[in-house]
């Protein structure tokens, strides 16, 4: 892992992964983030998915994917990107297997409130259960979700 220093801040170079159901706020909060890390890219769900015309939202769909996120993550980490993901990424096992060759933060956005993206919901989420920062955006502006990861030193 290296660090940059820009305005006295240190910045890790690393991944930055944010997961959960579609309208939680993870493109919100990513695209905060790309905003306070160095050299940054920014991968997408729904860009991705349009870039590889993969509209299948079935497991096998949804796994393609995310196994396509994966590799592009790990080639840009490689090259010195701070790397920032947003995509639903439901299955906890291909977001392990990211995390186990890599430096990664995983945050889990969710939310009760309605957002309008219940369409796109994936019944069979599994919410992370080790080594992630859970981030309840429920009634909060982006600036106190902000925060949220600034107290966990992670930006």
């Amino acid at each position: 892992m290296s660090k940059k220093i820009l305005y006295n801040i240190y910045y890790i170079i690393m991944i930055y992964w944010f997961t959960g159901q579609p309208g939680a706020g993870k493109t919100t909060l990513a695209k905060e983030v790309l905003k306070l890390v160095s050299n940054p890219i920014h991968i997408d769900g729904d860009n991705l998915r349009s870039i590889l015309n993969n509209f299948d939202y079935s497991e096998t769909g949804r796994r393609k994917n995310i196994e396509n996120v994966i590799s592009i993550a790990r080639f840009l980490d490689s090259k010195g990107f701070t790397v920032v993901i947003s995509v639903v990424a439901p299955y906890r096992d291909l977001r392990e297997s990211l995390k186990s060759t890599n430096k990664v933060v995983e945050f889990y956005v969710h939310t009760t409130e309605l957002r309008g993206r219940e369409n796109y919901f994936c019944e069979n989420y599994e919410k992370p259960e080790k080594n992630f920062i859970n981030i309840d955006t429920t009634e909060k502006t982006i600036e106190e979700t902000i925060n949220i990861i600034f107290k966990n030193n992670l930006i």
